[in-house]
């Protein structure tokens, strides 16, 4: 945000409770000096990170301070841009990539942003169209947003240690349509109902195809690691957007880029496979999967059998629904980590625990234990998953770090199974 504002030539001071050693340097070369929360300000853009009832927000509310976030800030900054928002309890990063490529499909210069990386300010002056992946966190802080298409992927139970509870949290992911007009458009999950006054669309995820009714691809086309839910809410929002701009959306070219989409990195993304005698042998990163729904979406679609790594440190997930999931798929859990073995016990499933003395360490013991436990019969098959249900913060720096983890503990055991002459 610092540097987005220096290149408009705009002022601002900026204030942190505990300032790295490299903001205090970069904040200095761009000219900006440190403000105090108790004096008196105009706007006031916060981090996601920060509670949105912080004392020190609610004091420089109090005193006429706007609470705005970085994606109401990019909104103002650039009117003219259309953009589509998009939320849910999981998908949501998906569903925001797969939007931006359909959107490119038709050459639109569309650049998605927001909650994954990178961040909206870095995108939007280069942008034609903004997909913009939003979190709880930062709709609570959009007094005036307003994207001419939204999607909510879906809505579950997450957060509840931020928001409070599971109502406080739909409320906080509703705010994507608050603003929202009878000439927007919603689109919504199967059976989920969200007041609006936009036009809503409610997409199938057994069918991918236009608000028409026509199909654009059927399911079984869609490559690995793409969810038919993801895609099927994409092809209605980058089909609402093309007609907002007086585009006529092209099923073929939709259909193209629907075929060439990929798992986007640390989410169900297939990082290995290795063909034995017994069949083939995957391994997924989903390492980004700590919400119920994602992890279960993950489950489902895991060819069995499945060697499923759980732990990091538990955030609250149900744990009811998964073990639904998994019966007659996964045949192993191995638990890793600060809360690997509260996980494995809760599951009701076969399990076993590894430990290491580093994240590195820990990776390779867990991917080494997946690959035994699909190689009791023979040689190994079937998929060795990463959903880890437990935040990556007990140690690892974040899910991505934990997903590069895991993904050179792969390369590590795949040498290995290659040296003893595994079948390729």
């Amino acid at each position: 945000m610092a540097r987005f504002l220096a290149a408009r030539g705009e002022g601002a001071e900026w204030y942190d409770a505990r300032p790295a050693p490299q903001d205090l340097e970069l904040m200095t070369q761009l000219g900006f000096v440190q403000g105090d929360p108790a004096r008196p300000y105009t706007r006031v853009v916060a981090a996601p990170g920060v509670p949105i009832d912080h004392p020190d927000l609610l004091r420089l509310s109090a005193g006429g301070a706007e609470i705005l976030g970085e994606v109401e800030l990019a909104y103002r900054a650039f009117p003219d841009v259309p953009m589509v928002g998009v939320t849910g309890t999981a998908g949501k990063g998906s569903t925001t990539v797969l939007i931006a490529e359909l959107l490119r499909s038709h050459g639109l210069k569309a650049r998605e942003g927001g909650n994954i990386d990178p961040p909206l300010l870095d995108v939007i002056a280069q942008a034609e169209v903004a997909v913009v992946e939003l979190s709880s966190f930062q709709l609570e802080r959009v007094p005036s947003f307003r994207p001419a298409v939204a999607v909510i992927s879906n809505l579950g139970v997450d957060h509840l240690d931020r928001h409070g509870s599971v109502q406080a949290y739909h409320a906080a992911k509703r705010n994507i349509t608050a603003h929202q007009t009878p000439g927007d458009v919603l689109i919504l999950a199967p059976g989920l109902d969200v007041p609006t006054r936009a036009q809503v669309m409610h997409f199938d995820p057994a069918r991918l195809m236009l608000a028409s009714g026509r199909e654009v691809l059927p399911v079984a086309e869609l490559p690995e690691g793409v969810h038919p839910a993801n895609a099927a809410a994409a092809l209605l929002a980058a089909e609402a957007l093309l007609t907002r701009l007086g585009r006529e959306p092209d099923p073929a070219l939709l259909a193209a880029a629907l075929r060439q989409a990929r798992a986007v990195h640390g989410r169900f993304e297939t990082v290995a496979r290795l063909q034995t005698a017994a069949g083939t042998l995957r391994f997924i990163n989903d390492s980004i999967a700590t919400r119920t729904l994602a992890v279960q979406a993950a489950l489902e679609q895991a060819a069995p059998p499945v060697a499923w790594l759980v732990g990091g440190r538990d955030k609250g997930a149900e744990l009811e629904p998964l073990r639904e999931a998994a019966q007659g798929k996964v045949v192993r859990v191995i638990g890793f980590g600060e809360d690997g073995e509260k996980f494995a016990g809760a599951l009701g499933l076969p399990f076993f625990l590894v430990g290491g003395e580093s994240g590195e360490a820990m990776m390779d013991n867990a991917v080494q234990a997946a690959v035994g436990a699909l190689s009791l019969d023979g040689p190994p098959q079937g998929t060795v998953l990463l959903s880890p249900i437990g935040t990556s913060f007990d140690a690892f720096r974040d899910y991505q770090e934990r997903g590069d983890a895991f993904t050179r503990a792969v390369q590590r055991v795949l040498t290995q199974l290659q040296s003893q002459e595994v079948k390729l």
